[in-house]
Order: structure tokens, then sequence, then C-alpha cells
């Protein structure tokens, strides 16, 4: 199955809610991921926050993404938030 975020919300700090086509839904936490030229811009949280879905993943203006499969494995908790 190719792998792609469905939804996705922005939870604070560098963290972030997402459901993937799978059905897996969780919590991932980015800021350890934070860092090279196209990833050191996130480190701003307004900057992170401001994440679209695009291509199957989340993606920021800058160019920055992360390639679905590598947010599936990063899920911490699987649980669907509230107001979603």
């Amino acid at each position: 199955m190719f792998m792609h975020v469905t939804q996705a919300r922005y939870c604070g700090d560098y963290k972030v809610w997402v459901a993937f086509n799978d059905g897996a839904a969780g919590e991932i936490d980015l800021s350890s991921e934070l860092y090279g030229e196209l990833f050191e811009p996130l480190k701003d949280k307004d900057v992170f926050s401001s994440f679209t879905l695009e291509g199957h993943t989340l993606s920021w203006s800058n160019g920055a993404d992360f390639a679905p499969e590598f947010l599936r494995e990063q899920i911490s908790c699987t649980s669907v938030p509230v107001n979603f």
C-alpha cells in the first residue's frame, strides 16, 4: 500500500497529530528532525505550524517535507484528538 497522510493538525511545539490511509493515527514529535539547511527554518514555531498537506505528506512553503513512511514510523500513540 502506498502510504499517505490523510489528515494533520498542529499540536504545539514541534508536534503534529496525523492520520494515515491505513487507519493509523497519532502524535508525532519532530523536534529532533529539524536540522540541515531545509529543516532549520522549521525551528521557528510559526513556520513549523504553517504546514499543509501536499503530495500525500506534510509540506512547508520552503520546500521541506517528510516522507509519509517516515512519519508513520514516528507515531507515539494512536488516539484521535477531540474536535478534529
